[in-house]
């Protein structure tokens, strides 16, 4: 079933709350994409949120509606994609299970088997770039359909920051093959 509203529907979510709530689902970019099983989590008074000092042209998409994309260039090498939680948090998708368009995929990651695992590889295997920030994912070129049942989940701290690392906001789908980085053992 496909996903329509992050406004008032199930998916009006914090972004802790959100970042879990996506795992499992499918995302599609013009019929490219596949299971996200791995996501972090940012909220406006988190210092490690692009939202925590405000409004900024680099950030404006985290203040518009929720279900938007923030997509921002990390370090200056790669893209990655985030969507917009309520109260101008986000979730950055780190890591998907592809499912469709793989020859797509690989194309433009080039040799390799983690098409999908990390950040910049999952933006480069969709094809995001700059001109998805602020576009809607429950609309074309986007297609965001809802998981059957709630997954089995992973939790852990954050990585890849600097600051605030000891937030437990990074999700992910037990089992999974395709996860950035394994989570630590409990």
């Amino acid at each position: 079933m496909e996903i329509a509203d992050f406004e008032t529907g199930p998916l009006a979510l914090s972004a802790p709350a959100l970042a879990r709530r996506l795992i499992g689902t499918t995302l599609l970019l013009d019929g490219v994409g596949g299971v996200i099983v791995e996501t972090e989590a940012y909220t406006r008074d988190d210092p490690a949120s692009h939202s925590f000092r405000g409004p900024t042209p680099r950030n404006r998409s985290m203040f518009g509606p929720a279900g938007r994309a923030y997509v921002y260039r990390s370090y200056g090498l790669h893209w990655c994609f985030n969507i917009v939680a309520v109260e101008q948090g986000a979730v950055l998708l780190r890591a998907l299970a592809p499912l469709s368009g793989l020859a797509e995929m690989a194309a433009r990651r080039g040799a390799g088997t983690a098409l999908c695992s990390g950040p910049g590889r999952l933006a480069q295997a969709l094809g995001i770039s700059l001109a998805h920030d602020g576009l809607n994912v429950t609309a074309a070129p986007f297609v965001l359909l809802d998981r059957g049942a709630e997954p089995p989940l992973l939790t852990g701290p954050r990585i890849g920051i600097s600051k605030a690392q000891e937030q437990p906001w990074r999700y992910g789908l037990a089992g999974s093959t395709h996860l950035s980085r394994a989570f630590p053992r409990r």
